[in-house]
């Protein structure tokens, strides 16, 4: 009777277990599932095979909806948002990569075990308990019918008045809600790819001669720059935001003394706190790339990228900048890139400061030595994507010397500002704070980058990919980065003076927010011609 008991309990704590970890209060447990109603009444009813089946089939589904309610808390928690059975299981392997990055191979290899036990046990378990629950004497079988029928009645009682324990209904359905949300998720992600098969299928500028590409911009250096997790709340978060915008206040005022001047604005990213690859395909190619289908669609197809647009006007050297790249990359070949300067053939010898494996400062000064640096070289387009302000935003680099940093080695022997890479046990303030101080490092390397390489001919596009992980925003649901242009040039400010952007680096509060998608076409039409 014991066992039979804790079987029960199990199955109910089971059914009652939220998708999400700020739903793990105890008044959560303290509830009604109507699907626990239906699955005692199939047990009861049911003659001796037919109940054993029930059994087997319903307590192996009890225990796969706990694994998806379990993927559900971990995506909710990075990603602000469920899990996509149809679509997100490739993230999974992105997962086990920044695993990886930040705990070591061991680190990896320990959670991948771990994850692989778990997702074994965990139906294995809940079936053994519902079909423990078969073995219930027939004489308190007929007894539960009547307990369950009086379940049922006191579960329509409480949807009926609403009845509410610790601020949630007592009449549950959680796993019923979870399983019609998931139909209706994979019917969308069926339907995803014909509805964006025809949206790729329309160019503005799959036609347009390369003689009337970015004709406002030949003889310029034109360099976009990602901001790995520079989100709006950098900006407008009450306690990080003070700070990043005196780092970008004087930042503004550096760049004015040194003849440049900036205009910024807001883009609305497809993603939030992860996913950055999908963010950097959406600014580029001027579609809405919101999952890893949609990706792999734009890459196998000949779309007009910002970048690809550079090549085909045959006036500029194209290359990209990717130290986060560390095995073959063909994508670089779809985003029009002459070249790409990977993580090896960034030539870094230092340490890690955590999922990013060399500082920016490194980066942006070896891709100017490389590139920039060059005697006799032309008109250089290139897309540069910054990694020290990635999750888990500890430890911090130093700023130091530029021409100190060779190829890396000086960072052994320079202080790490913040502890252990993978970050763990930190509460959310030091997360906050170590995430203000990796944002303030990237901008600071950023500006002094310019001010180190930049000239008359030099552009500089530089924008967040998205806005961190819900530990930082509050799980706030705005998903806008801040994107800003910064010219010596004023012609180049001026052809963008109808997008009604805010003069600086600090956009206003109430800048015009695009989204993401629409950057390129305005892009090219205001440094260009007219689609056609």
């Amino acid at each position: 009777m014991g066992t039979t008991v804790l079987a029960a309990v199990l199955l109910l704590g089971a059914l009652l277990l939220p998708d999400r970890l700020d739903g793990l209060t105890p008044g959560a447990f303290l509830r009604l599932p109507v699907e626990g109603v239906v699955l005692a009444g199939l047990l009861l009813a049911l003659p001796g095979r037919a109940r054993r089946a029930a059994a087997v089939a319903g307590g192996l589904l009890i225990g796969l909806l706990v694994l998806l309610k379990g993927l559900d808390m971990g995506f909710h928690e990075v990603l602000l948002r469920p899990f996509d059975p149809v679509l997100d299981w490739g993230l999974l392997g992105n997962a086990a990569d920044y695993l990886r990055e930040t705990a070591g191979r061991t680190g990896e290899l320990l959670a991948l075990a771990a994850g692989v036990a778990v997702a074994m046990a965990v139906p294995a378990v809940t079936t053994l308990a519902a079909v423990r629950l078969t073995a219930v004497p027939a004489r308190l079988r007929r007894r539960g019918l009547g307990i369950t029928l009086a379940l049922g009645t006191a579960w329509i009682t409480c949807v009926t008045l609403g009845l509410r324990a610790d601020g949630v209904p007592v009449a549950a359905a959680v796993d019923a809600r979870l399983v019609g949300e998931r139909v209706r998720q994979v019917r969308a992600a069926l339907a995803d790819a014909r509805v964006f098969g025809r949206q790729a299928a329309r160019d503005a500028f799959a036609r347009t001669p390369p003689d009337r590409l970015l004709t406002r911009l030949r003889g310029k250096d034109v360099l976009f720059t990602f901001v790995e997790s520079y989100g709006r709340c950098a900006v407008e978060d009450p306690v990080i935001g003070p700070r990043i915008g005196a780092v970008l206040t004087e930042s503004s005022a550096a760049l004015r003394a040194a003849g440049f001047e900036a205009r910024s604005g807001w883009l609305r990213s497809p993603v939030t706190g992860g996913g950055s690859w999908l963010a950097h395909a959406t600014f580029l190619s001027g579609l809405w790339i919101s999952n890893q289908q949609r990706f792999r669609t734009l890459t196998s197809g000949d779309r007009t990228t910002l970048t690809g647009a550079f090549r085909t006007a045959g006036a500029w050297r194209t290359v990209g900048v990717a130290p986060g790249v560390d095995r073959a990359w063909p994508e670089g070949g779809f985003f029009g890139l002459d070249h790409v300067y990977d993580r090896a053939r960034l030539g870094y010898h230092g340490p890690a400061f955590g999922w990013s494996h060399m500082p920016d400062q490194f980066t942006l000064e070896t891709f100017g030595r490389l590139e920039l640096g060059r005697r006799g070289r032309g008109p250089l387009m290139a897309e540069i994507i910054l990694t020290s302000s990635h999750h888990p935003w500890t430890p911090v680099p130093p700023m130091t010397d530029w021409q100190g940093l060779g190829d890396g080695s000086v960072y052994r022997r320079l202080g790490r500002d913040g502890e252990a890479a993978d970050g763990a046990g930190r509460n959310p303030e030091d997360v906050r704070a170590g995430y203000r101080r990796s944002i303030a490092y990237s901008l600071r390397s950023l500006v002094g980058f310019l001010r180190r390489y930049g000239g008359e001919d030099t552009v500089l596009v530089f924008l967040g990919d998205h806005q961190p992980v819900p530990a930082v925003t509050g799980g706030s649901p705005r998903k806008d980065v801040p994107v800003t242009i910064v010219a010596h040039d004023r012609n180049v400010l001026d052809r963008i003076s109808g997008w009604r952007w805010t003069e600086g680096l600090k956009p206003a509060a109430d800048a015009p927010v695009w989204p993401m998608d629409a950057f390129r076409d305005r892009f090219l039409t205001a440094y260009g011609s007219r689609p056609g």
